[in-house]
């Protein structure tokens, strides 16, 4: 099969875990050898990366300079470029049979989406509440709870097309496993001259993703995440983890936004864009989950489907 996988930003550093560049390299090196599995059971992958934490990171350095810092785009290819050559260089160590690229790649987005109004994104490292607000008022942030903590948060238009598209089509069918749309891609607009600009924001990966998956005709689109499953009734003493379901079963606003609701949400147009399944589970699963028998697997609304586990 093809598939684009879609690695969250906390299957590449755990959450609450210190972003260290051997932190970091020693995800990559086990996501590379889960990775690794998929691509010895002969399926070719396109494999996309969340960059949440690392532009964070990338954007208090950038604050801290005395000079103007950079713009959330550049940063965004700057991160992009970070993970995407240590993911490379582990891929290529551990499966030295196939060629692997790391391609930065610009996502056109809407200069008008609603979204540049109501910041959900986040990224960078967690903090208490009270260290949350005192940074948003000393820095002009926008902050959002993340679980039991709290993060800044930024602007996430939706993607509207991959500029490099025929680029990656060119290099997926030669056979090279391409690691592209890093953090969602770098988000620009187009100008009415034609020309392109990036813009202030951090698309999502899943969206991302899911538009990616359309575009190079994937037969799977493939999310993986640092939970197991989706679960209905998350948090609550009922919450139980969903197995294969279709696209109608799920309701993305009943999901948490800024973490699993983009999850269903590209999951679901996915599935009904292309009639083919999306899945979701934890990087350790990915073999099985392939596979059908671990995490959540949302199908087409025609597919029949079940809502208790895998």
């Amino acid at each position: 099969m093809r598939i684009v996988v879609a690695l969250g930003g906390n299957a590449l550093l755990k959450r609450g875990e210190p972003m260290t560049a051997d932190n970091q390299r020693a995800n990559i090196r086990r996501a590379a050898t889960v990775l690794a599995e998929l691509i010895a059971a002969g399926h070719a992958l396109v494999i996309t990366h969340g960059n949440g934490p690392q532009v964070g990171l990338l954007a208090l350095q950038a604050a801290a300079t005395p000079e103007a810092p950079f713009p959330l785009d550049v940063l965004d290819a700057e991160s992009a470029g970070m993970i995407g050559y240590v993911l490379q260089q582990e891929l290529g160590n551990a499966v030295r049979d196939r060629l692997f690229a790391a391609l930065l790649t610009q996502v056109r987005v809407d200069p008008h989406d609603p979204a540049f109004g109501a910041p959900t994104k986040p990224i960078g490292p967690v903090y208490d509440e009270t260290a949350a607000r005192r940074l948003a008022a000393e820095r002009g942030w926008r902050i959002a709870p993340d679980n039991d903590k709290w993060r800044r948060v930024v602007a996430s238009p939706k993607p509207l097309s991959i500029v490099e598209a025929e680029v990656l089509s060119f290099l997926v069918a030669r056979g090279v496993v391409v690691i592209c749309a890093g953090g969602g891609g770098i988000p620009v607009v187009e100008c009415e001259d034609g020309s392109l600009v990036g813009v202030e924001a951090v698309v999502d990966k899943d969206f991302a993703s899911a538009l990616l998956a359309r575009q190079l005709d994937a037969d799977l689109l493939l999310m993986l995440t640092d939970v197991d499953a989706v679960y209905a009734g998350w948090g609550g003493p009922s919450a139980r983890p969903l197995g294969h379901v279709t696209a109608r079963d799920l309701s993305p606003a009943d999901f948490p936004a800024g973490s699993m609701r983009p999850k269903i949400e590209a999951a679901v147009d996915f599935a009904r864009a292309t009639g083919r399944p999306a899945a979701i589970g934890t990087l350790e699963d990915a073999v099985e989950i392939v596979a059908g028998t671990r995490g959540t697997r949302i199908g087409p609304d025609e597919t029949a489907g079940a809502t208790g586990p895998a």
